[in-house]
Parts: structure tokens; C-alpha cells; sequence
């Protein structure tokens, strides 16, 4: 190739160079927005399909308070009360309110809740407001038992208005549930959830009415299961919830997303009286059995064991060779009762009811409870490094249950003074006059004794196993245990028995 067509096109490469640089230069800034508007065009139909997703759950929400409106009621209950002279009360009573978990109303709600003119000297009305949820076409409603308890009139109020007088069908204070029954037509009632299927974290609904505002309806979630020795009753299992419940949501219902009852709200903790994000709901599967035993027989009849249990720690589980915290140790067994008619003793360890795993004093408690009496019930215990099969026929509870000289030892390490018990300081103390052992005397403030909740006149009758006489044989018992690794003793108190276990941090 020639010099002059070699120099040509060398020039027409370069033109056609530039002409492509000119024509990138000039489009790219334009492909480059829509390749930006383009990911911003998939992130916008992103969004919007979760917004899709919030919408269905709002829909829920919706749809769960619409189903819930006709079968939520409000309660009003009026209590007429004789007086000495006029007094006022303003709302929050002496205006505290304590650290530990409170019930909305309680035997003295009307104090905490309320505001009362002064009245004549002859008498007045004392008038509370809660919520309750109609759980039968024909009319019976669950409530809390201290929404109506020693009220003498009760007054219902439905949705639409209608207001009923009511019928308290029953109570029952150990669950703090009572039925009451409205004679009313075309009645939309709710239904019964299973609790037991509730998961820590599922969306759940309060109903009621929170300082008198009908038909409230607040969101939140399950925060934990199982919630015992709150204090609040005597058979505790409650569902704790972060929805809010105030003052007058007491016996409304907390709700499933999908429209079913599984809790009845009763109480709250608060350091305001108001909501704190900590709520108290009784589990349906508790509630629904009250309320047909109520409806059907008036009162709830509840199985007996005739033990006192107690929860296991790692160093009394340790103290018995057990391996684990999960189950339920007897401290002691009533004479005659159904226990110890079936073999149950002191120091066993139940680990399973009917084939059940117990992992705590309060899972038992109620469990037997809810056996009927008379019912023949298995016992899976661990007794002296081997598991046992026992077959207890559960008692009922009656409904009027709940649940000296100077021949003494001192022990510094523990913090604990004795003396030999005698016939007279038994009498004393309500014992009878053969009790062997030793009486607490003296506990000295924050020692390992007062850290294991020993207290002055508490009985002492067993250490490290070994029953104990008197004080000689209690410092004898001392000596031959390691105070360092610890020692299990058995301490009457109030007419029980229970296990203790003590470590010198000396």
C-alpha cells in the first residue's frame, strides 16, 4: 500500500474514532439515567409489594377487631357500702403505687381507681369498671372474679348499647376468672383459642374498656408463657404481653389474629398505674375450664396431692445426685394424704405426671389441680440414684385450703444460732410435743443462713440427710460436712417442710 492511502486511512479512522467518542459522549449521560431509574423502578415495586404485606396484616387487625365488637361488654359494678362519716377519695388512693406486679382492682380497687364525692354518714356507692367477653349465644360472659367480686348489682353493657342487669353464676379468687349470665336475644358470642399453641413473639389483640373508653382495641405481641409466682393468684400461668392494658381492660379478652380468645387480661405491672408495656393475661385453656366447671357445678373442685413442692436449684439438685434443675422435689408430704397413702417422701424428685414432663413446682401445682379427684394418676420420681413409678390417687382440695434453756450451738461460718428443741418450745411454736430437732434462735443478717431464707423459729431436723435431735447432734452434723462445698438441710416453718441448701463463703 502506498505512503497517500496508508495516510488516508489513517485520517478516516481517526474521523470515525471521533465521531464514535462524540456520539458516546453525547448518549451515555442519558443510558446512564435510565439505568439508575430502572433500579429505582425495582426497588419501588419492591416496596410496594411489602406495603402489600403490611396490608394484609392492618387487614387483620381490622378484621379481628370488627369480629370481636358485638362479643365485647362492658361491666358495671356497684357496691353499696355503710360509712361512719364523709370521706374522699381521689383516684390512685395514697397516690403509690408499689414496685411489685399489681392487680388492676383487688380487694381495694375502688380506692386505687376512683374518684368518690363525700357522701352522707348513712351510706354510698362504690362503683368499678371492667370488661368481659360473651362466650355463649345464651348469654354467659367471662370476666375477672375482682371486677365482681362482693358487688350487689352488676350491669352489662353490649355494643350497641343494650344494657342488661346480670347474674354472677360464680367465681373462683384462686384464678381470679367469674361467669356472669345476661338474658338477651341474637347474642354474637366469641370463641375459645388454645393457648397452649401460643409462640413467643404472635401478634395478639387487647380488648376493653381502659378508664371507661368501650370497645379499646390495642396490639403487641406474646413477650413470654408460663409467668408464675407474680403474686396475683393462687395458680399462676400467665401469658405476658406488650399490648396495652390500662385500668378497666380487667376480664376483656386477648385475641389470636385469628379472632379467637386465648387470654383473659388481668393485670398489669406499673410503677404509674397506667400501661408499661407489661401485661398479664390468664391462658384460655385455664380460663375456658373454670368457666364450664363454674357454669355447670358453681364452684371448681381441684385435685390434691398433699405435698409441699418446691423448685429445684443446681446445688439441691446436686445435693441428691440429680442431674438438671428440671423437676419438682418434695419437701414434705402430709400425713394421710394422698402422697403419702402412694409412697411419696420427702427429698423425691417428680419428674413426670402422667407422662408429662415437670420442669417446675407451679407446672405441677397446677396440673394436679386439674385433675379430677379420685382420678388414679402416675408419678415418675427419682429416689436414692434410681427413677420410680408411683400411682397416686389425687384427693380433693377442700375450698378453705391455700395453699427454751441455753442448750444451744452457734455456728459463725453460717450465721446461724440453735437450741434443742424441747416439749414446751414445740407447744409453743404449734408443733406437737415430739418433734426432734433444733429451733433457729438467731440468724445473723446477710450470712449464708439469711441468704438460704433461714429465719428465727424455723425447726431444723435434718442435716446433710441425717435427722437431728438436738443441738449437739446439729454442731456434730456441722463438722462432718464441707461448709465450702455446702450442706442440704430440712427446715420445718409454719407447720412445712422444706429443703435448704447453705454454702460458707468463709
Amino acid at each position: 500500500m502506498s505512503r497517500r492511502k496508508r495516510t488516508f486511512t489513517a485520517v478516516l479512522v481517526l474521523l470515525l474514532t471521533g465521531a464514535l467518542a462524540v456520539a458516546a459522549a453525547w448518549h451515555l449521560p442519558n443510558a446512564v439515567s435510565q439505568l439508575a431509574y430502572a433500579v429505582e423502578r425495582g426497588q419501588s415495586e419492591a416496596a410496594s409489594e411489602q406495603l402489600q404485606t403490611a396490608n394484609h396484616l392492618s387487614d387483620a387487625f381490622k378484621n379481628v377487631a370488627k369480629s370481636m365488637r358485638p362479643s365485647v361488654v362492658s361491666i358495671s359494678s356497684v357496691k353499696r357500702l355503710q360509712m361512719q362519716q364523709p370521706q374522699v377519695r381521689r383516684f390512685g388512693g395514697n397516690g403509690q403505687m408499689p414496685d411489685e406486679f399489681r392487680q388492676f382492682f383487688g380487694d381495694d380497687f375502688f380506692d386505687r381507681f376512683f374518684y368518690e364525692m363525700p357522701t352522707p354518714p348513712r351510706g354510698y356507692e362504690q362503683q368499678g369498671l371492667g370488661t368481659g367477653v360473651i362466650m355463649s349465644e345464651d348469654g354467659y360472659i367471662v370476666t375477672n372474679n375482682h371486677v365482681v367480686a362482693g358487688a350487689d348489682e352488676v350491669k352489662v353493657t353490649l355494643s350497641d348499647k343494650r344494657q342488661f342487669t346480670a347474674e354472677i353464676v360464680g367465681t373462683d379468687k384462686p384464678t381470679d376468672i367469674a361467669v356472669l349470665k345476661i338474658n338477651a336475644e341474637n347474642l354474637k358470642p366469641s370463641r375459645w383459642g388454645n393457648s397452649g399453641e401460643l409462640e413467643v413473639g404472635d401478634w395478639v389483640l387487647a380488648v376493653g374498656s381502659p378508664f371507661g373508653l368501650e370497645q379499646t382495641v390495642t396490639a403487641g405481641i406474646v413477650s413470654a408463657k408460663g409467668r408464675a409466682n407474680v403474686g396475683i393468684t393462687d395458680y399462676e400461668d400467665f401469658i405476658q404481653t406488650d399490648a396495652a392494658i390500662n385500668p378497666g381492660n380487667s376480664g376483656g379478652p386477648l385475641v389470636s389474629l385469628r379472632g379467637e380468645v386465648i387470654g383473659i387480661n388481668t393485670a398489669i405491672a406499673s410503677r404509674s398505674g397506667g400501661n408499661m408495656g407489661v401485661g398479664f393475661a390468664i391462658p384460655s385453656d385455664m380460663a375456658s375450664t373454670v368457666m364450664d366447671k363454674l357454669i355447670n357445678h358453681g364452684e371448681v373442685e381441684r385435685g390434691y396431692l398433699g405435698a409441699l413442692i418446691q423448685d429445684l436449684n443446681e446445688d439441691l439438685a446436686a445435693s441428691f445426685n440429680y442431674d438438671g434443675t428440671d423437676g419438682v422435689l418434695i419437701g414434705d408430704v402430709v400425713e394421710d394424704g394422698p402422697a403419702a397413702k402412694a409412697g411419696l417422701k420427702a427429698g423425691d424428685i417428680v419428674i413426670e405426671l402422667d407422662g408429662k414432663r415437670m420442669k417446675s413446682a407451679n407446672q405441677l401445682r397446677n396440673a394436679v389441680a386439674a385433675t379430677p379427684a379420685g382420678t388414679t394418676s402416675k408419678l415418675r420420681i427419682y429416689r436414692d440414684n434410681k427413677e420410680e413409678v408411683l400411682a397416686v390417687e389425687i384427693g380433693q382440695l377442700e375450698a378453705s385450703a391455700s395453699v427454751s434453756g441455753r442448750d444451744g450451738a452457734a455456728d459463725s461460718d453460717l450465721g446461724i444460732t440453735v437450741q434443742t428443741l424441747n416439749a414446751e418450745t414445740a407447744r409453743q411454736l404449734g408443733y406437737d410435743e415430739d418433734v426432734k430437732g433444733v429451733v433457729v434462735t438467731e440468724v445473723t443478717p446477710g450470712s449464708a443462713a439469711a441468704s438460704a431464707g433461714i429465719r428465727p423459729r424455723d425447726i431444723i431436723v435434718s442435716v446433710g440427710g441425717q435427722g437431728v435431735a438436738d443441738a449437739a447432734g446439729f454442731r456434730k452434723a456441722i463438722e462432718d460436712n464441707d461448709l465450702k462445698r455446702g450442706i442440704r438441710m430440712q427446715v420445718m416453718s409454719e407447720g412445712s417442710r422444706r429443703f435448704v441448701f447453705i454454702r460458707s463463703n468463709r
